[in-house]
């Protein structure tokens, strides 16, 4: 009895375990059939291209979509920034009457043959066709003389050049074009320069590309171990004219290639020694200086190409010497000392009672300097240069600012030192100055118009859109210190030099 029921419990466990796996079969087969209807449209192959294209479709319309929105906007602001700068130079401080420049006041003049000269000379200023040079004849007439001697015959003793000057687009058009016969390195100097000569004699001062735009200068250097940037010159000349200061010869920049346009045509054997091959076959150079002229810090080419600025000489110091001038606001130069005028706040009282800034525009025109370089954040100032001829009556010329844009997170406020102690200032230049502030003429606006006509913008901006910012707060920090010295000395009417008495704005 016992041995049948346990037959029976035996089969009945069977039967159950056959059972509950013919019903998971048929729930996992149930599954895979509800699972795979879907995938039928795979059997629909024209249903399946127009759901993808479809989507294809949509993704390419909505990228170009926003894409041609960008650019539109884009164009737009360059357009906005344009008229911008067409209006700042229309505006009537900029285009202040002025009367004849005599002959007094200019820098060079073509001299007048007289009559004997010209009996035993049958032509005037024959180049002797050197190699690599153009056969050029000259005249009394202006028309005959390239853009740079044009340039040079019109400095005067207040400016570089005029503000419409039909010959400055011409001449910074040859700067960034012209062929380029001659390279030699210039003397002096903590990095690489290089003259280079054009075939019509005129002569540019080129500084490569050390570091790129984007980047800041290391906050662990000191000022005066900081790079010389190209960028930084080509944009201190735009500057310089938006100012309305005109005090600096036009600067533009160049792609330069470094083995047809400075090995090839090079002269200095020294300069020449110095070129090789990158490990990655770029070709580089760097020359010999007293500082960053090394293997590691040479100028390479992508592969061969470099850019750089490209600054118009000025005239040959035989025939226009100039007077170079120890910056009373010059800093220590040391990394632990420093300069008497960063601890002496009445420092200025000493200096305005010192020749030349006891009389005259020497002093405004140092502050001028000051309010440039505290713009582009330039702190090595310790020299500046003047033209002897028209003795202590004249401009100060703003050479080297290689160094200037280095930083645009931090703004140096020592660099007004000399407005800030003085409290002078030319009412020409806070005019202009107030006019920068306004929306309608807004500095870094007008900047990135004027900077945008260089040939260089092409592969990336000159200043990238936080130095044009910096611009901005920096200015209103040059305003805002101008209204605290006017305050200050509410009794004193010294504050503003009027240089512009017959402006009624």
């Amino acid at each position: 009895m016992r041995v049948c029921m346990r037959r029976r419990s035996r089969t009945l466990r069977a039967w159950l375990v056959v059972f509950f796996l013919s019903l998971h079969f048929l729930l996992v087969f149930l599954m895979l059939t509800i699972y795979h209807a879907p995938c039928e449209l795979r059997s629909y192959p024209d249903i399946h291209s127009s759901v993808s294209l479809s989507k294809h479709n949509a993704s390419v319309s909505t990228t170009a979509t926003a894409g041609s929105d960008i650019t539109e906007k884009v164009t737009r602001d360059a357009t906005a920034d344009r008229a911008k700068l067409e209006a700042l130079f229309s505006h009537p401080l900029y285009n202040l009457p002025t009367p004849p420049v005599p002959d007094g006041d200019r820098l060079l003049k073509v001299r007048t043959k007289t009559n004997e000269e010209v009996q035993h000379s049958t032509q005037q200023w024959l180049s002797a066709n050197e190699d690599g040079y153009d056969p050029v004849q000259w005249n009394t007439s202006t028309e005959t003389h390239p853009p740079w001697l044009r340039f040079h015959l019109g400095i005067s003793r207040w400016q570089m050049y005029g503000h419409k000057d039909p010959n400055l687009p011409v001449l910074i058009k040859q700067l960034a074009t012209h062929r380029i016969v001659s390279a030699v390195q210039k003397s002096g100097g903590t990095q690489v320069k290089l003259v280079m000569s054009f075939p019509n004699y005129g002569q540019a001062l080129f500084k490569p590309m050390k570091q790129e735009r984007h980047e800041e200068t290391n906050v662990n250097l000191y000022y005066f171990s900081d790079f010389e940037r190209h960028n930084a010159e080509i944009a201190a000349f735009h500057l310089d004219r938006i100012l309305g200061f005109r005090r600096m010869p036009p600067v533009v920049g160049r792609l330069v290639n470094v083995i047809k346009e400075i090995k090839d045509v090079t002269t200095d054997h020294k300069l020449a020694t110095t070129f090789f091959t990158s490990p990655v076959g770029n070709s580089c150079f760097y020359g010999q200086c007293s500082y960053y002229c090394s293997t590691e810090h040479a100028i390479c080419g992508r592969p061969r190409i470099i850019e750089g600025s490209m600054a118009t000489m000025l005239p040959d110091m035989s025939l226009a010497p100039r007077r170079s001038w120890r910056s009373p606001w010059r800093r220590s130069y040391s990394r632990s000392k420093l300069a008497v005028w960063e601890t002496d706040p009445d420092y200025c009282d000493s200096v305005k009672t010192s020749p030349p800034y006891d009389r005259g525009t020497r002093l405004v025109d140092l502050i001028d300097m000051s309010i440039l370089d505290f713009l582009m954040s330039n702190m090595d100032r310790h020299h500046y240069e003047t033209f002897e001829k028209f003795d202590n009556d004249t401009f100060i010329i703003h050479l080297d600012n290689g160094r200037a844009f280095g930083r645009y997170s931090k703004d140096e406020p020592s660099i007004l030192a000399p407005l800030v102690q003085c409290c002078r200032v030319r009412r020409s230049t806070l005019l202009r100055l107030r006019l920068l502030s306004l929306p309608e003429y807004r500095l870094s606006d007008v900047m990135r118009a004027s900077l945008s006509q260089d040939p260089l913008t092409t592969v990336a901006p000159l200043l990238t859109e936080p130095h044009l910012s910096a611009l901005d707060r920096r200015l209103a920090t040059v305003i805002e210190s101008i209204q605290e010295c006017l305050q200050q000395h509410l009794l004193h009417s010294d504050v503003i030099f009027d240089d512009i008495t017959d402006y009624s704005g």
